[in-house]
């Protein structure tokens, strides 16, 4: 898939969005700095084009992390495009392509993680491919937040059970601590989407969009 060189290019334009000091995700950071971020190129957001491909490659990133739960990583897909989404357009594929990779998961009989809920709803909701709890982080062109704000549209897919490894190792809350300074210094405003896993439903966070009090999330997986 990365063969060609204009897909070749989305993995350095995404990874030196990374490598900027204005990029405020300091686990982004770590993990490309390990040699854990993994860049996969698509072509289009809206359509499904790739969503096969990007499926196999969650599941193998489940396994990959279950062989070698050390460290930081982050897979993220790049699109080509669209480049001229609105937030809410950005929203709707965003959750589309989502749809489709947790139909996938559930037609090849994976199960659900059972740390986490599978009600979009719950404080304690996640994703879950390959038997492995995800969160999304959604990056396009015409993002409000500036820490979302790139050429293309990406989805960042990040393993929860990383995060709660963290916590247990007293590492967690110094790292949520300087994401949240460096997003403050650069939006001079603290993201108000932004909650601990338990505290609120981490689907209002996913597209980056300041969702309103009543919106209701339109995912639904197939194993409920």
């Amino acid at each position: 898939m990365m063969a060609d060189p204009s897909l070749r290019n989305l993995e350095e334009e995404f990874t030196a969005f990374v490598r900027d000091p204005a990029f405020p995700c300091v686990g982004a950071k770590s993990a490309l700095a390990k040699g854990s971020l993994k860049v996969v190129a698509a072509r289009d957001l809206t359509s499904a084009w790739n969503d096969v491909v990007i499926h196999r490659e969650l599941l193998q990133w489940s396994q990959d992390y279950k062989g070698d739960p050390e460290g930081l990583r982050s897979l993220a897909v790049v699109f080509e495009g669209p480049d001229d989404l609105t937030e809410r357009a950005f929203e709707h594929a965003m959750w589309e392509r989502i749809q489709s990779f947790a139909d996938k998961d559930a037609w090849l009989g994976q199960p659900y993680d059972d740390a986490v809920s599978a009600d979009p709803e719950d404080p304690h909701f996640s994703l879950s491919f390959g038997g492995s709890a995800f969160f999304v982080v959604g990056l396009h062109p015409n993002a409000s937040r500036p820490a979302r704000r790139f050429t293309r549209p990406v989805l960042v897919f990040n393993l929860h059970q990383q995060f709660e490894k963290l916590r247990a190792e007293g590492r967690y809350e110094r790292m949520r601590e300087r994401i949240l300074d460096r997003d403050l210094a650069i939006a001079g405003s603290l993201n108000p989407m932004l909650a601990r896993h338990g505290e609120a439903s981490e689907a209002r966070q996913y597209s980056g969009r300041a969702v309103e009090p009543d919106w209701g999330c339109p995912f639904r997986d197939p194993r409920v």
